[in-house]
């Protein structure tokens, strides 16, 4: 329901927003017409307040009418003000309405015509009709059918968690940036506006459908229903008769008693037709509470006196419809705060637009994606590429590698290694193989039922051809332990290596391009260069410490901006190049006794070896490097590796945000990585980085429940996955963080209850490890709410887990195997339901 009801509201909302727009600017524009008009106007629409008051209708009719040679038609006065009343005269034969003019009450004096009057009278026919007549009408009916509609369904899909809670429904949160505000900010500014467009389109309505007036009617008048429609029937037709001007005015002051304030005279057009009056009295509790008395044209005599007092509340209501409408049935703040709901109209047009516009944007960049990297259609396909990753690196390359085997005219398949089975490996003749190993010799998540299923099982492939790229670390003892153990299980199956398997440490830009050098030996395709994206600058414009005088490592909250345009998803990772401290370099190159003013080059840019280093692993013995001259020096020594960091924010936000704990080696000294970001990058300065895709991290595209689990600062990638999955509208998020104490380390934590507050995070469970004498983590937490977690898994929800390997990631593994078993675990991973960014 939840789904159809959102599909509906941004439908109708994208077809129908502009017309509401439209509507409410008009409408806000015409609310205080009579005011901006005698502003504007003051020597036509204000008048000398008389000590006699003002002339009576007998004397005010027969004066206007020899002045304009016209027969009036309608008089309406204002008996208790400096205001000019209005005359309308009957139209010429074939027209609708006739001429408008107004006059001095106390005198029976025409008056000039008003500046503006023009542009008032537009605002209403494009209020009403869009200036389009009978067929504009029909769309502002439907525009207002569709109002009521968005206040409804709106209501229903911002519905927070912690319904009593007032911040919850009616503040906004100024911090948040891009598709993130607009929704808080359509979603805030609508429950604002809720009771005031409901209001104003429930009227409204009144006269945009006879079959709404006569049922709205019905409903609230105390009159039979046969009287109802003999009131509302047309008059017979006849000669206009003649008007007893003073017995009428005399008819009407005994109807209406000594407080009459102001009254609208509507003479009679037709035979048989009475003259009727609305009139108001001094005690009246709003400008629309109008008495309504019928009186002969003749003899004055009263037919019907309707006193608003008097009426039934329904009555009173069906009178003041139009009071509604335009708020000033709640006095003047009324008609102020409708004013500026209606003028607040545009503003979920806007949004909800931005919102439309951003989701399409979305989906089309993730289809373009996809169709950039494989444009083949169904035919033959020469190559099958199969890709296991966990950080979203390998997918990448394999990808890529696709793009370089199309570019020479060969046919590819891309598939997870998961997706690989028996069938698929024996009917394929040419592949290539692009495996991570996760950590020290594992699979990635998703080729663990891979390794399971087919790494111990005979399978004859003596026609493949194949070659392997392994990704791994060297600091791990079974490096690139994986890929290898997929070869080794290749070479008893009968396939053939084309060449031997490339190795690459951390990115190495030389292990790669070794590979796309045989491949395009191999098969022909021309290398495309460079195949990882560069790295590009970044300002670094906030440093924020997230837990002040916590007992755990300092962590901060690091906001970049970068120099050219860039674009990520939830889930995915910027790559830094850290530097050396310099305070690092000038030690290590007094140690050695290396004048550090000389000139190198590197990449192409002159600069100092001081200057360079920083670029550089500074080891301990120099033995190696005695007697070499600064270049050579430089080029002896091993670049810094990047340092990878999950993305805490959405290019929405207008900015990048990570969350980085600072580390410590044993000496006590700063880790090169986390050090450079929180303390020796210069604040406003620039740094290396990039962003690298990580799908396997990314937040499903559909609104099944999401389960968030970490600790630290792994919250960076769940709030990334949390802002995505809000700015979708889905709801069913339960986020388990853990840290140390609470007074401390909980980071984001306004951010976080308001989400919980709003409904946009239906659970939240926290595990600050140190606030109690017996320790407690988010494992243990899980593990508490194994029902629940069971209860989420049975309706589809997907669990995604971001931290430290260590510790957090392997106990929440160790808890799933415990309440699900071990089977279902390997279940949800194959299905893409259990995922893991950790380190």
């Amino acid at each position: 329901m939840k789904k159809i009801l959102f599909q509906l509201h941004w439908l109708f909302g994208i077809s129908a927003g502009l017309v509401l727009a439209l509507m409410g600017l008009t409408g806000a524009a015409y609310s205080f017409q009579d005011e901006l008009l005698r502003a504007l106007n003051p020597e036509v629409l204000r008048v000398e307040v008389r000590d006699g008051g003002v002339l009576a209708a007998d004397v005010l009719l027969p004066q206007i009418e020899a002045a304009s040679q016209q027969q009036v038609v309608r008089l309406n006065v204002d008996a208790e003000a400096d205001q000019a009343g209005r005359v309308m005269f009957a139209p010429p034969p074939g027209e609708r309405r006739g001429q408008s003019r107004y006059f001095d009450p106390y005198s029976g004096e025409l008056l000039g015509e008003p500046r503006g009057q023009g542009f008032f009278d537009l605002m209403l026919e494009l209020h009403r009709f869009l200036a389009m007549g009978e067929y504009g009408k029909q769309i502002t009916a439907a525009s207002t059918l569709a109002l009521i509609f968005f206040c409804f369904s709106g209501l229903y899909l911002r519905w927070p968690r912690q319904v009593a809670s007032w911040r919850a429904w009616l503040t906004l949160d100024w911090a948040k940036r891009g598709r993130s505000f607009n929704w808080d900010l359509h979603a805030v500014a609508g429950t604002w506006c809720l009771a005031f467009y409901l209001c104003a389109a429930l009227t409204g309505l009144y006269w945009s459908y006879d079959w709404y007036r006569e049922g709205l009617t019905g409903l609230l008048s105390s009159e039979p229903v046969g009287q109802q429609r003999k009131r509302g029937g047309r008059p017979a037709a006849g000669a206009v008769p003649s008007v007893n001007y003073p017995a009428l005015w005399a008819g009407l002051q005994q109807a209406a008693g000594p407080q009459l304030s102001a009254y609208s005279l509507r003479l009679p057009t037709a035979a048989g037709q009475p003259a009727t009056v609305f009139y108001l009295l001094a005690d009246a509790p709003h400008e629309r509470a109008l008495n309504q008395v019928a009186l002969d044209p003749q003899s004055g005599a009263p037919s019907r006196n309707r006193r608003y007092r008097q009426q039934a509340f329904g009555d009173q209501l069906l009178a003041s419809v139009y009071a509604l409408h335009v708020g000033s049935y709640f006095g003047l703040t009324g008609r102020i705060l409708m004013f500026l709901a209606s003028l607040s109209m545009p503003l979920f047009a806007i949004t909800g637009w931005l919102l439309y516009l951003d989701r399409r944007r979305n989906k089309r960049a993730a289809l373009a994606a996809r169709k950039a990297l494989l444009p083949v259609g169904a035919g033959a396909r020469d190559w099958l590429i199969g890709f296991a990753s966990q950080s979203g690196f390998a997918e990448q390359l394999a990808w890529q590698t696709a793009g370089q085997l199309q570019a020479a005219g060969h046919g590819v398949r891309v598939e997870p290694l998961a997706r690989l089975d028996r069938q698929i490996l024996s009917e394929a003749q040419h592949a290539l193989f692009v495996l991570s190993t996760f950590g020290d010799g594992e699979a990635p998540d998703s080729a663990r039922g891979f390794e399971r299923q087919l790494l111990g099982q005979a399978l004859a492939l003596p026609n493949l051809r194949y070659a392997m790229l392994a990704l791994g670390d060297r600091q791990y003892a079974q490096f690139c332990g994986f890929a290898l153990r997929v070869q080794d299980w290749l070479a008893r199956q009968g396939a053939r290596s084309l060449f031997a398997p490339v190795q690459v440490d951390a990115g190495d830009a030389l292990a790669l391009a070794s590979w796309q050098r045989q491949l395009g030996e191999l098969t022909g395709a021309q290398p495309l260069g460079n195949p990882v994206q560069p790295y590009g600058l970044w300002a670094l414009n906030r440093r924020e410490l997230l837990n002040p005088g916590s007992q755990g490592a300092p962590t901060f909250l690091l906001v970049l901006n970068a120099s050219q345009p860039a674009d990520w998803c939830a889930g995915d990772i910027l790559e830094v190049l850290p530097r050396q401290a310099e305070a690092t370099v000038v030690s290590w190159l007094h140690a050695h006794g290396v004048d550090g003013n000389q000139p190198v080059q590197l990449d192409g840019m002159p600069q100092s070896l001081r200057q360079a280093l920083a670029t550089r692993q500074l080891p301990d013995r120099f033995a190696h490097l005695l007697g070499l001259h600064a270049q050579a020096v430089l080029d002896a020594l091993v670049p810094l590796a990047a340092r990878e960091y999950s993305i805490a924010s959405l290019p929405s936000d207008g900015m990048l945000e990570l969350i980085v704990r600072q580390q410590r080696h044993a000496d006590g000294s700063l880790g090169l990585g986390s050090g450079w970001l929180t303390e020796h990058a210069p604040l406003h300065g620039h740094l290396l980085a990039r962003v690298r895709r990580n799908s396997a991290f990314h937040a499903p595209e559909d609104e099944r429940p999401l389960i968030l689990i970490g600790n630290g600062s792994g919250l960076a990638g769940l709030r990334s996955l949390l802002k995505a999955r809000i700015a979708a509208g889905h709801t069913r998020n339960w986020l388990l963080f853990g840290e140390r104490n609470a007074a401390h380390d909980f980071y984001c934590q306004g951010e976080l209850q308001g989400w919980l507050a709003s409904g946009e995070l239906a659970r939240l469970d926290l595990a600050f490890s140190r606030d109690q004498a017996q320790k407690a983590y988010v494992q243990d937490r899980l593990g508490e709410s194994a029902e629940l977690l069971r209860a989420w898994l049975a309706e589809g929800a997907a669990i995604y887990v971001c931290g430290s390997l260590e510790g957090m990631a392997g106990g929440v593994d160790r808890v799933l195997h415990d309440v699900l078993g071990a089977a279902a675990v390997e279940q949800l991973i194959e299905q893409g339901r259990y995922r893991r960014d950790v380190y």
